[in-house]
């Protein structure tokens, strides 16, 4: 079947990639919803008003999931497709049968022809899941479709709460030793070190607008050339919430993008159109995308954190180390909170109270062994 070409008239202020990406969202959210049982539609429409599109889409998989698992590991249902499940079927649903779905959901394999794939799952992963349905089970029952309010007797699913967790960021130590790696190259693999020759300013520019302006992958992935107005001093992005952000320019971001876009970024008169205003490109020419960000940026932070490949930091954290370096350097948790996007100035306060080196500072003049 020919691809047909997609085509935006775009009539916002928003740039074209934004306007796919929502796009792009929606129509995964339109895909699974024809998957799924017709007598779920009122929930459908639930979401569409009331939560925003990757929340939508995150509930929908889920249910998606559990349908999936109805089929595959009960005897709930006699149906042989998701879509096919039967309302009355649906009512029989217990709270015993979700606690069920929840204990698999914890540790569980799916096979196919060629593979094995084992999935773990965190209790903050299986709050999700227990969230999603609580949501859909308790829709169901305003609208009369189920006769009782089962998600009263789910298990409850303790996850640690923001202030008992670990924050994970960056050093300052380590932070200067992963941009020295990726300037001048050293600790890199004899491959690493052919593909950094081609990307070394494009690499550098990335992880200085993480480090600077704590973005997040998303918000990063799909800037622009557009997003630029150097003369003003600013770029703009885009935020969850459909919100827009102006962001200044410091001489060290400005310094970092000039440079991967006057030595290194491909000429857009040799793009491909939905390419030329990208402003992270991929070797290939296309706009980089969320997973290649993600790899680079382990890549560069295991050799500041002088470990493993596998065990360096992923955007977020780069995020955590922007928001924990700005207040510590004396900086205004509110300051910090817009420019970070926080909806909620606590989760700020987090990075005030992670205090750096504590757990050393304790300990470092409290040795047992004497030293001879």
């Amino acid at each position: 079947m020919e691809k047909k070409t997609l085509r935006i008239h775009n009539k916002s202020d928003k740039p074209d990639n934004i306007i796919k990406k929502e796009s792009d969202i929606l129509e995964e959210c339109r895909r699974i919803e024809q998957e799924l049982p017709r007598f779920l539609s009122g929930f459908f429409r639930y979401l569409r008003g009331n939560v925003l599109p990757m929340t939508r889409l995150a509930y929908l998989r889920d249910t998606r999931f559990f349908l999936r698992y109805l089929l595959a590991e009960t005897g709930i249902s006699k149906a042989t497709e998701t879509k096919e499940i039967d309302p009355e079927e649906f009512k029989t649903i217990k709270a015993h049968d979700i606690n069920l779905f929840l204990d698999y959901c914890r540790h569980y394999r799916v096979e196919t022809q060629h593979t094995v794939s084992i999935y773990e799952n965190d209790k903050r992963s299986l709050a999700r899941k227990r969230s999603s349905l609580s949501v859909i089970f308790k829709y169901l029952y305003r609208e009369g479709l189920m006769e009782t309010n089962i998600t009263d007797a789910f298990d409850p699913i303790r996850v640690p709460k923001p202030g008992e967790r670990e924050i994970k960021a960056l050093e300052d130590d380590e932070v200067m030793r992963m941009l020295d790696a990726v300037t001048t190259g050293t600790h890199l693999t004899k491959k690493e070190r052919q593909f950094w020759e081609k990307t070394k300013h494009r690499d550098r520019a990335i992880l200085i607008l993480f480090l600077t302006y704590g973005l997040r992958i998303s918000e990063l992935q799909q800037l622009n050339l557009s997003s630029f107005n150097f003369s003003r001093g600013e770029f703009k992005i885009y935020r969850k919430r459909a919100k827009e952000s102006i962001m200044p320019l410091n001489n060290t971001a400005t310094k970092a993008v000039h440079a991967y876009m006057e030595l290194e970024r491909p000429d857009s008169d040799h793009l491909p159109a939905e390419h030329k205003d990208a402003l992270f490109l991929s070797l290939q020419g296309k706009r980089m995308t969320e997973r290649q960000i993600r790899e680079m940026v382990k890549k560069y932070t295991s050799i500041g954190l002088a470990t493993s490949r596998r065990e360096g930091y992923s955007p977020h954290k780069l995020r955590a180390t922007a928001a924990t370096s700005l207040i510590g350097r004396g900086n205004s948790i509110y300051d910090v909170q817009a420019l970070l996007d926080h909806e909620n100035v606590t989760t700020t306060q987090l990075y005030a109270a992670h205090k750096k080196n504590v757990k050393r500072d304790l300990v470092k003049n409290f040795e047992w062994d004497e030293e001879k």
